[in-house]
């Protein structure tokens, strides 16, 4: 097998895993607030404590895979077409 091809074959096996991650999973660890869904700070003595609710993910901990979220954007921008 050549270089290319196994290297084409190793890109279409990373790609097809990942959809299939996305199907099956919609939704991913918030890797700013590493699903916690806040900030973790420390009070004055260095004991952890909640901080503030995490912007990105809103405090939920989950986001949308950016595979889904196109996936998401393709079939609504399809759906809006077709009507």
């Amino acid at each position: 097998m050549t270089p290319i091809a196994l290297a084409i074959a190793c890109l279409l096996a990373v790609t097809l895993c990942y959809v299939a991650l996305c199907a099956g999973s919609p939704f991913g660890t918030c890797r700013k607030c590493n699903g916690f869904g806040f900030a973790t700070t420390t009070d004055r003595k260095g004991r952890p404590k909640r901080g503030k609710n995490c912007r990105r993910c809103k405090g939920r901990g989950k986001r949308v895979r950016v595979g889904r979220w196109i996936y998401n954007r393709a079939s609504r921008i399809y759906r809006a077409g077709t009507h």
